[in-house]
């Protein structure tokens, strides 16, 4: 898959090797170097399929803690983040690809105007790599100094005349048919990079399982991820998201874009952190990132062991206007915290969550929502990981002590998981890997539903 007319740098990092962790781990044991950014070129995060901004936090962070200023850096939330089933036919709450790109072209000339800088450096996860390529080849190429494409399907998820018809995930079709149509995938005057998982991402698979169709062929291969020419990072062992939200995938960015390693990949805590972001809804059963007015939102500290509340007082209420936005709300260091969404027809949510490092803007909050069978629990809780998968064997996890059904052996696929308990109120764990939060069961008849969301 990798053809052109050459296969450019390709970077394998082994996960856990002490090969590859060593120039950081003897960074760690040296006095820290100022933060250096010497291009300080702003940088646009874009977002992948369904999704919104709020995934690139650490990102964000890791940045900053190398000399970024948070001015300089941003992240888009699409409007309607998720794709149509078939690009050309329209579909409420959906966009097609053109869309997308559209919406980022307009996002990169509010950035550019704000900074007065010429050109931005796009840094792009799964479906937002097609609207970065199709932005690119459509006129923005001018107004980009690096593209960096994370985990993006570049020649499809499959590439066939039978599965997924008409998807710009496809690379039959149309859409990745004219983005890949020349002797390369470069475009003139961008430093491109793709970073991509070995055998992990399961959107890159030569079988169709992940998308409901086992044992039959896709088309494409592990490399699917791949852009020919480009700069190619393959991360072993890390998954879809993972590639784009993990600490080596930063690391990837950061040098591509600074120039040189980062000084660090750790993310320095702020005392008082400052947090922000908006809540968006649910239409037709598809998420939005459109604003919602009207939500009441109230945030709880809360016991680190237990996940109680520490005072019946909220530490923060607030009900968004028409921007969405529940903040600002000045938050301590090392403190847990509970989210309490209300909103018109949708469940009371409640999201349980580690300190927050340092400020953001990038808190979004949206509604979870009632699956199958959820209506005869006592309660439900679940454990989320929107900034990867959890893979059996690979992570440490647990829900109450306990591996939730549907998450199974082989490539990680599945970022949430569900138990059911009675009615009685009682402390849950949710345990991934160094991090664990304490969540409290709440009462499904009365229309609360549980999440405990994971940073990492």
């Amino acid at each position: 898959m990798s053809g052109g007319r050459h296969d450019g740098l390709k970077r394998r990092t082994l996960l856990g090797g002490a090969l590859a962790l060593a120039p950081f781990a003897a960074a760690a044991q040296q006095p820290p170097r100022p933060p250096v950014a010497p291009a300080r070129t702003p940088i646009v995060f874009v977002h992948g399929n369904g999704d919104s901004g709020a995934l690139w936090i650490n990102n964000l962070w890791r940045f900053e803690a190398n000399g970024w200023t948070r001015d300089q850096l941003f992240a888009i939330d699409f409007s309607y983040p998720t794709a149509r089933r078939e690009d050309a036919k329209a579909e409420p709450f959906r966009s097609s690809a053109a869309e997308q790109a559209k919406e980022l072209a307009d996002h990169v000339a509010r950035v550019r105007q704000a900074t007065g800088r010429d050109r931005v450096a796009l840094v792009g996860s799964s479906r937002g790599g097609n609207a970065i390529r199709s932005f690119l080849a459509n006129g923005g190429a001018t107004a980009v100094s690096h593209a960096v494409l994370c985990g993006t399907p570049n020649k499809g998820i499959v590439n066939s005349d039978s599965l997924l018809v008409g998807s710009e995930f496809n690379g039959a079709y149309a859409f990745l048919k004219g983005l890949n149509a020349g002797p390369d995938d470069l475009v003139p005057g961008v430093a491109m990079m793709a970073i991509r998982s070995d055998t992990n991402d399961k959107y890159a698979q030569p079988d169709g399982r992940f998308i409901g169709a086992p044992g039959k062929s896709t088309g494409v291969g592990y490399d699917a991820a791949e852009l020919r020419g480009a700069r190619n990072v393959t991360l072993d062992g890390l998954d879809h998201r993972e590639v784009a939200f993990h600490k080596l995938a930063f690391a990837a960015m950061y040098e591509f874009i600074a120039g040189i390693p980062p000084a660090t990949l750790f993310i320095a805590q702020e005392p008082l952190p400052v947090l922000n972001g908006k809540v968006t809804g649910i239409a037709d059963g598809t998420y939005t990132n459109l604003p919602v007015g009207d939500a009441e939102v109230e945030v709880y500290e809360v016991d680190a062991k237990t996940g109680e509340r520490r005072s019946s007082t909220p530490a923060h209420r607030k009900v968004t206007g028409p921007d969405g936005a529940w903040g600002p709300f000045v938050a301590r260091a090392e403190t847990y915290y509970e989210f309490v969404l209300r909103m018109a027809a949708q469940p009371i949510t409640h999201t349980y969550r580690s300190p927050f490092l340092r400020s953001s803007d990038l808190v979004h909050l949206r509604p979870a929502v009632f699956g199958k069978g959820d209506e005869t629990a006592g309660a439900v809780v679940a454990m989320s990981r929107p900034r990867g998968y959890f893979g059996v064997g690979r992570d440490k996890f647990s829900l109450d002590g306990k591996t939730p059904p549907g998450i199974t052996d082989g490539v990680p696929g599945v970022s949430t998981g569900k138990l059911a308990f009675d009615t009685a109120p009682r402390t849950v764990l949710a345990v991934l890997n160094t991090e664990t939060i304490p969540a409290r069961t709440w009462p499904v008849k009365d229309n609360h539903l549980v999440i405990a969301e994971f940073l990492n």
